[in-house]
């Protein structure tokens, strides 16, 4: 199974016409933006990005077109309708690696923008590693406004301390259950999460996997060079397993930010979640270091998940013109300024003003710049789809009977009909 080999190809030039809100776009003055970005950090960081295209692009009437559910969950089918009906969105979002270059561009539903990256000197800013991800046969078809780290585990600072319990700088899985085990002899769920999308889940599985195996160990997983038997996999299985002892009881009722809200409220301790949390932390005027803390998802110190999120330009838009401002738009350091610190995510850009951002925006920029970068399985650049919904359908089953084995084998199974398919 060789899921991520990375698309790494030099950008290519591509004619594409580029001209800012001209003929037909001034006269519609319209844009549909297609996104799942609905939680309250996330619809203000889209806002920021709303407002950016505003006054560089301004008369044109943005049609907010998002439907909820984190990780896409709801929003990739409706948009995989429209698209296979001809009814297609200017633009929507979509993560790098498989899910844009499997989903969207094989089908022939994206046009190139590689041309925006030489006219916007796009090529020297953005990390040439992450445009591959978004390239294939020399073009490229989306631009980035973010890049998550997936492997963060948030923790409620004040509860922490009222229990006696320190986080430093890492934290190993072994001192990991300790504290749970002491949240729980004082009666409080030490694990918050809100997998009414199973996603949630499937990533608390995905990052202790990574704490396990490491990122050569992920590699080689998704290189089919490690199996999904081996007795590391299911040393990070056995783990899973007994974090499902610690956590909320209301959890398959909650989606991630309900879980995240609970943190907050001091209802939970930890939280497994990629830093979109940051943004539901930055909504809620809560004080880092102070009221919340962060940590690398135990053992994973070292390596980061890349969750990045860029946008596309559909084929056949219907406000093209409008569409090509709106990528032009998203990839200017102004727009990568207000964006990011709102929605947790570091800027794709490698040259914007460091010092607009946060702590926590900081430590996630020393991270991308040292750890080893990995893409996620659970959002879509690591693997296909496919074994993507095999992955949650797994983690649904094993949450019920925690029997590693079947994990394991299912896993097995998806890889190989994966390989099979390609």
């Amino acid at each position: 199974m060789r899921f991520c080999s990375p698309v790494i190809a030099l950008a290519s030039l591509f004619a594409l016409m580029q001209a800012p809100l001209t003929s037909q776009a001034a006269g519609e003055k319209k844009l549909e933006v297609f996104s799942w970005w609905t939680s309250g950090g996330e619809a203000a960081a889209l806002n920021a990005l709303f407002d950016t295209y505003k006054n560089q692009y301004p008369g044109v009437e943005i049609i907010n077109a998002t439907v909820a559910g984190g990780g896409g969950s709801a929003a990739r089918p409706v948009l995989q309708t429209r698209l296979a009906g001809g009814n297609p969105p200017d633009t929507w979002q979509s993560h790098p690696g498989w899910e844009l270059l499997g989903q969207y561009v094989e089908p022939g539903y994206c046009e190139p923008i590689t041309e925006l990256y030489t006219s916007n000197g796009w090529d020297k800013a953005f990390p040439k590693d992450l445009v591959g991800l978004m390239t294939k046969d020399g073009k490229t078809y989306a631009v980035l406004a973010g890049v998550h780290r997936g492997n963060d585990l948030w923790f409620n600072k004040k509860l922490l301390e009222k229990n006696g319990i320190t986080v430093g700088d890492k934290l190993s899985m072994d001192e990991f259950f300790a504290d749970c085990d002491k949240l729980k002899a004082a009666g409080i769920p030490a694990l918050g999460v809100g997998d009414s999308g199973i996603w949630a889940s499937a990533q608390l599985f995905e990052n202790t996997l990574l704490g396990v195996v490491g990122g050569q160990g992920w590699t080689d997983l998704f290189a089919g060079k490690m199996k999904w038997d081996d007795p590391k996999v299911k040393e990070a299985m056995k783990d899973f397993a007994k974090m499902q002892e610690y956590l909320n009881p209301d959890h398959s009722a909650l989606s991630w930010d309900q879980a995240i809200g609970a943190l907050i409220e001091g209802k939970v301790a930890f939280s497994s979640m990629g830093d979109w949390a940051d943004g539901e932390f930055i909504k809620a005027n809560k004080k880092e270091n102070v009221d919340f803390g962060w940590v690398s998802h135990p053992g994973t110190d070292g390596s980061f998940i890349i969750v990045a999120d860029g946008f596309t330009l559909a084929k056949g838009a219907p406000h093209k013109d409008a569409a090509i401002a709106w990528l032009k738009s998203i990839g200017s350091k102004e727009a990568q300024e207000a964006f990011n610190p709102l929605k947790g995510s570091i800027p794709a850009r490698t040259d914007v003003d460091k010092s607009k951002f946060d702590a926590y925006h900081q430590w996630s920029m020393k991270s991308f710049a040292s750890a080893t970068l990995v893409p996620s399985c659970v959002h879509g650049e690591a693997a296909p789809a496919a074994f993507q919904q095999a992955l949650n359908d797994a983690v649904t089953a094993f949450i019920v009977d925690k029997n590693v084995d079947n994990f394991a084998n299912a896993l097995v199974q998806a890889a190989k009909e994966s390989e099979s398919n390609k």
